[in-house]
C-alpha cells in the first residue's frame, strides 16, 4: 500500500456511504484528485474538519484498490473567516467554482498559489467587494494567454480612444471600426477600474478605491469574458 502527501485545498465533496466523504481536492502536485474520507460524518471523527471546503493543509493518501484514503492531514488554514461575512463567502464560492471548472488532473502551481493568495487577502485583509475576484479573474485570463488591458487596438492596432469594445469572440479589446456582433461596450471607468486591480498586488488590494459602478461594470465583463473562453458560467458572486 503506497503512501502520498499533497498540500490540498478542498474544493467540494459529497457524501459516501453512511459515514464517508468523496472530496474533491485542488493539489499542487497533481492538479485535481477525488479522494476518500472514511467515518468523517460521524460527530466524533478526528478528521471531520478537514473535509470542509476551503480547508487548506496536507493531506496524505493512502492508494487502497485504487482509491486515495485520506489518512492523515495537518491544517495549514481553514479560512473560518469567509464562514463569517456573507458577501466574502459568495466571492470565495465563486473562485472555487471557477477552479472546478477549469482545473484537470494535471499539475497547475501556478493556478494553485492565485487561489490561495487570493482566497487569503479575501479572508484577512480589508477589502472591498469583488476587487480579489475581479483581480483573480485578470489573472488567470493572463495565464491563459489573453492580455486584453492594452491601448491598442488587438485588430488594427489603432490607439484607443476613451470608446472602446470588448471582443468576446477573441477575448481582446478593439476599437470602433473593428467591432463586430460580439462586441460589448466598455466604459471608460470600468477599464481604468481593470487595469489599476491589474496592477496591484493582492496585497495592495487594501488602499484601492474605485466607484461601485464600475467595480460591478468590470466584474460582469470578466464574467461573461469566462463563459465564453470556458463553455461555462461560474457561480456569482453577486447576490
Amino acid at each position: 500500500m503506497s503512501s502520498t502527501k499533497v498540500k490540498a485545498l478542498v474544493i467540494g465533496a459529497k457524501d459516501f456511504k453512511e459515514k464517508d466523504k468523496l472530496v474533491d481536492l485542488f493539489t499542487l502536485e497533481e492538479g485535481k484528485m477525488t479522494v476518500s474520507m472514511k467515518g468523517v460524518r460521524g460527530e466524533k471523527a478526528k478528521l471531520k474538519f478537514a473535509k470542509e471546503v476551503f480547508c487548506f493543509g496536507e493531506y496524505v493518501l493512502e492508494n487502497t484498490k485504487g482509491m486515495n484514503v485520506v489518512s492523515q492531514v495537518e491544517i495549514i488554514d481553514n479560512f473560518f473567516g469567509l464562514t463569517n461575512d456573507i458577501d466574502k463567502f459568495y466571492e470565495a464560492s465563486s473562485m472555487i467554482d471557477i477552479v472546478r471548472k477549469t482545473v484537470t488532473t494535471q499539475a497547475n502551481p501556478q493556478l494553485f498559489i492565485e487561489l490561495l493568495k487570493a482566497l487569503k487577502t479575501l479572508c484577512y485583509d480589508n477589502v472591498r467587494n469583488l476587487y480579489v475576484l475581479d483581480k483573480f479573474l485578470v489573472n488567470i485570463f493572463k495565464a491563459m494567454g489573453y492580455s486584453f488591458l492594452t491601448n491598442k487596438c488587438s485588430s488594427c492596432g489603432a490607439d484607443l480612444s476613451e470608446i472602446r469594445y470588448f471582443n468576446l469572440a477573441v477575448g481582446e479589446i478593439v476599437c470602433p471600426s473593428c467591432k463586430n456582433a460580439s462586441c460589448i461596450s466598455i466604459s471608460p471607468a470600468a477599464f481604468s477600474a481593470l487595469k489599476i486591480l491589474d496592477q496591484a498586488d493582492y496585497d495592495k488590494l487594501a488602499s484601492v478605491k474605485l466607484s461601485p459602478s464600475s467595480e460591478v461594470e468590470a466584474y460582469h465583463l470578466l464574467e461573461k469574458n469566462f463563459e465564453w473562453r470556458t463553455g461555462g458560467r461560474f457561480v456569482s458572486a453577486l447576490i
